[in-house]
């Protein structure tokens, strides 16, 4: 992946390592089957990790670089009925970006991670009904939920010169709800 886009492209000079997904439904621990456990590990963070490797080393040598990982308000403000394995790979997210924050940070590379809520992506907006959308607004300080362009806009100001003091934080897009 990353010689095809190097080729094509360049060097990559800001990375949004942007995965995830929770391939299992939210239930008790008891419940989840060890299949179930790795599947959401490796959906979002094992693919994670994956892209930051293919290309931080390229990174570290120009001495420049910014990377952008996302986690997830989930990881940063468990509830009950949550999904466990999706909010502890998220939080692994979390912990991954402070680790390569103080290994790169010499070599002048950057990283940081957002922690969205609740977005109102097309998808979410057919799959959330109106009552439970309705619900979660409620559960944010700004009544409102999040939209692809809150978390564009937050990535947008990691990857710009308007925040070349911050690395290794986690930058909550969530609306206020990690508040409560």
């Amino acid at each position: 992946m990353r010689s095809v886009i190097e080729d094509e492209l360049g060097m990559i000079d800001v990375l949004v390592a942007n995965a995830g997904g929770n391939p299992i439904p939210p239930g008790p621990v008891e419940d989840i089957t060890g299949e179930g456990w790795c599947a959401t590990i490796d959906a979002n963070l094992t693919t994670t990790f994956l892209t930051i490797k293919a290309f931080l080393a390229g990174m570290k040598d120009r001495h420049r670089g910014i990377i952008i990982t996302m986690s997830s308000s989930a990881a940063r403000h468990p509830t009950v009925g949550s999904p466990i394995a999706y909010a502890a790979a998220k939080a692994g997210i979390e912990l991954l970006t402070k680790e390569v924050a103080l290994q790169a940070g010499p070599s002048g590379v950057r990283i940081n991670c957002i922690a969205p809520g609740t977005i109102l992506t097309e998808r979410n907006s057919e799959r959330i009904p109106a009552a439970i959308q309705d619900q979660l607004r409620q559960v944010h300080p700004i009544r409102r939920l999040g939209t692809p362009e809150d978390v564009a806009n937050a990535a947008l100001f990691l990857a710009s010169g308007h925040s070349d003091w911050i690395s290794g934080t986690t930058l909550d897009v969530a609306g206020g709800s990690v508040l409560a």
